[in-house]
């Protein structure tokens, strides 16, 4: 906690803690303050920068409404209760990391009162790794490339194989059909003349004279 001294009437005094680590782009700043006077309208702000230069959004209240407008490069949005004003950040990018002050303005009625310049808080926003893609796409491309080359070569094994089997039966049905059959016959009209069944057909006509 965070403890302030009291005031002498219309003085703000504005308490931050000094540093904010920020892991997970979003940071919650609180603003602490006192105020003993007598305002009804307040506008509190959250500055970057050691010059306070960019205004990163503020908040603004009465006793009825309040309002809150974030700068166009940051995502910022605050809210006002009883002694604080919280100003939440979320999406934050590493070069977003700077030092961030407080301001607390009471508005409406005179006299107008603002507190003095707060030792700030510095925000730290760690930047997150970029998880790369490549080492592992080009290992899953290897694989697939392995995988690939393998089945290709057996494909080729099985192809070479048929082929080889298709030709080998071809050459086994072209030596049976020149296959000369060479059982014995009979002699013509003389079949029942007491030939053995396996004596073959005799030529008479080369004993003509």
């Amino acid at each position: 906690l965070t403890f302030l001294p009291s005031l002498p009437e219309n003085k703000i005094l504005v308490a931050q803690s000094p540093l904010l680590t920020v892991a997970n782009k979003n940071a919650t700043l609180v603003c602490n303050y006192t105020y003993n006077g007598t305002g009804k309208e307040f506008r509190a702000s959250l500055h970057k920068g050691t010059d306070s230069a960019v205004e990163v959004c503020f908040i603004s209240w009465n006793t009825t409404q309040m309002s809150s407008i974030s700068h166009k490069e940051f995502n910022c949005q605050g809210t006002h209760y009883k002694d604080k004003v919280i100003f939440n950040l979320w999406n934050m990018s590493a070069n977003q990391t700077d030092i961030y002050f407080c301001k607390i303005e009471a508005m409406y009625p005179p006299p107008y009162v603002y507190n003095e310049k707060s030792n700030g808080t510095v925000i730290h926003v760690q930047e997150t790794p970029i998880q790369t893609q490549e080492p592992q796409s080009a290992i899953t491309l290897w694989i697939m490339a392995t995988v690939t080359g393998v089945l290709a070569f057996y494909s080729m094994l099985i192809t070479a194989g048929f082929i080889y089997y298709w030709q080998k039966s071809r050459r086994n049905v072209y030596h049976q059909s020149d296959y000369m059959n060479m059982t014995p016959r009979h002699p013509p009209y003389q079949k029942n003349k007491g030939y053995p069944s396996y004596a073959p057909t005799r030529d008479y006509t080369a004993y003509r004279s």
